[in-house]
């Protein structure tokens, strides 16, 4: 029994008609685009030709991927492991970066008299300077492939680290900066790019969550960097600090060149096949349709061409009413994530643990490693909960949660301002209930919305968009954060980001749909169905039309190759 919506059933009859006349003209191992959702193979009376269809299975983002495996299941082999966990260190810089800068931003500011303004824009400025590197990251890993992406952002870790380690001056810190975040926009574009197109589709979803868990491993590194240093003189202790971040930029270089091979996809990208068949053996146990996997990606190629160039962008800067509403939840989504104040607090919470009556950098320290240790735990639970009890729930439990203890926060000084009490322990325990709270559900699920939501055909624009939206509320905040909390008071700043995260739970109740098991085509129709616009099913049918005629030319060529010649022809 059907058990969606009357909407979406009525939607998709209509909008499957096209599919099913392209597909019911040939018999052929592809998927059955007549059967449930688009792209889940139907079951077969016969049995050889189970045997000949690809294993379909979901991903965490929603979206079905063939794994050409004859029925056999997928297996992680150790080759994939070691691809996946050396992309991920480049992640650990990302993390390692906001960790120590959240140890040593006040020790910066001390040794070197900066006022809170300087300050301000010497955090917040990572944010500007990653959104850079991200829009150059494309151009870069496409030309040079995403290895040449890797050792790009080592680089600029590393050229930034030196220069703000050793600069005696405001102005060579800020142009250290500059580096840092280039690096940081690099890794945030290629880490899950990459582990996404070197995993086995069936295990894509799971292995790209180590890029968010690495991060998260990089802050916990940061803020032991404070803990190895904490006797040493503040002048000194920050610049050490940093110069340790330059371990990391360092293997990953190494790994990048002499470990992890190059993307399967790219290389088909630019006709190195034979290599990219290599790669795939390493990835992919005995017996796989590797050259299966090679069409697959060609054909991905195609229809992502064929999308991008569907839509242009004005649709994206005028949208349709369907479009409108999915840029709505999707770029609303992200900018909620940094609207409730996540990487400022990350990035201040030395000053904010300070401002409570903690002034022993050792009691710092420790208070810091065990909320990094406490946030990196919600991350792992998340990463679970998300299949299992959907996004809605999480995103409301995660937002209620990190209000409620912004509110802990702001009452833990709001007794201090008032007499002069140590609430120190209330404001800690504020803290670490906000970071596992956030952690729980605005943090890996504010980028898992817009890759369910975003139609086929605005999805890499609308991606971009988001990206640059979630990190421009970044650095603002970032770049404001202490003297917003001085104008208005520490408690009175806490008590406003108490609002703004029930402001997004109220947003995202009212417009975040439930995409949990739902795939591209489901949503398309569902935003389509409840603005009455269908222009967006028209572009998407017109896409898929294309990859049905892709499939018959293979199955075409397929036949043409595999068949007996004719007779009186020589072999």
């Amino acid at each position: 029994m059907d058990t969606r919506p009357l909407v979406l059933r009525n939607t998709k009859s209509s909008f499957k008609s096209a599919q099913q006349v392209t597909m019911q003209a040939a018999s052929s191992p592809t998927e059955d685009y007549s059967y449930g959702t688009p792209g889940m193979a139907a079951p077969s009376n016969n049995n050889n030709d189970s045997h000949n269809r690809p294993t379909m299975q979901q991903t965490h983002v929603g979206e079905f991927r063939d794994d050409y495996s004859n029925g056999v299941p997928i297996v992680v082999n150790r080759a994939t492991y070691v691809y996946v966990l050396s992309a991920a260190l480049n992640s650990c810089n990302l993390g390692y970066d906001i960790g120590v800068n959240t140890t040593a931003g006040i020790l910066i500011q001390d040794s070197m008299n900066l006022s809170d303004g300087q300050l301000e824009l010497f955090m917040g400025s990572l944010n500007f300077f990653a959104m850079v590197g991200a829009l150059c990251s494309s151009a870069i890993t496409d030309h040079y492939g995403r290895r040449g992406g890797f050792v790009v952002a080592a680089v600029g870790f590393i050229i930034g680290i030196v220069i703000m380690s050793f600069s005696q001056s405001y102005g060579g810190l800020m142009f250290g900066r500059v580096f840092v975040g280039l690096g940081v926009g690099f890794g945030l574009a290629i880490d899950p790019l990459y582990i996404s197109e070197i995993s086995p589709a069936a295990h894509r979803g799971r292995l790209v969550t180590w890029s968010e868990i690495a991060t998260n491993v990089g802050i916990v590194l940061g803020f032991l960097s404070g803990a190895i240093f904490f006797n040493m003189a503040e002048g000194r202790a920050w610049r050490a600090m940093f110069l340790m971040g330059l371990i990391l930029p360092t293997i990953m270089i190494y790994l990048a060149i002499r470990v992890m091979p190059e993307s399967p996809r790219w290389l088909v990208s630019k006709g190195r096949e034979s290599e990219a068949k290599e790669v795939l053996e390493k990835v992919y146990p005995p017996g796989f349709k590797i050259d299966a996997i090679i069409d697959g990606i060609k054909e991905a190629i195609e229809l992502e061409s064929e999308a991008e160039h569907a839509v242009g962008w004005k649709m994206i800067f005028f949208p349709t009413p369907a479009i409108r509403r999915m840029l709505l939840v999707g770029i609303g989504t992200a900018v909620a994530q940094q609207a409730v104040g996540i990487d400022a607090i990350q990035y201040f919470l030395t000053f904010i643990i300070r401002e409570s009556g903690i002034d022993s950098r050792a009691k710092q320290t420790v208070i810091l490693v065990f909320l990094g240790l406490l946030k990196l735990v919600f991350i792992l639970i998340a990463a679970r909960l998300f299949d299992t009890r959907g996004r809605r729930p999480l995103f409301f439990i995660s937002l209620c949660g990190c209000a409620a203890a912004l509110l802990l926060v702001a009452f833990s000084f709001i007794g201090k301002d008032e007499e002069n009490t140590d609430n120190s322990g209330l404001a800690v325990l504020g803290l670490a209930l906000y970071l596992s709270a956030f952690s729980l559900g605005m943090g890996p699920g504010a980028w898992l919305i817009p890759s369910e939501v975003f139609a086929i055909s605005i999805r890499a624009k609308a991606m971009s968009l988001a990206t640059f939206s979630n990190r421009l509320t970044g650095t603002l905040i970032s770049s404001t954060f202490l003297t917003t909390a001085n104008a208005m008071s520490w408690s009175g700043f806490f008590v406003l980001l108490a609002v703004i995260c029930l402001l997004a739970a109220a947003f995202l109740y009212f417009f975040l749909p439930e995409t949990k098991g739902r795939s591209l085509e489901d949503m398309s129709m569902y935003f389509a169905e409840i603005t009455g616009d269908n222009s967006i099913l028209e572009v998407e049918e017109t896409i898929l039309r294309r990859k049905n005629q892709l499939n018959l030319e293979g199955i075409a060529s397929e036949s043409l190759a595999t068949s007996d010649p004719p007779p009186g022809t020589m072999t």
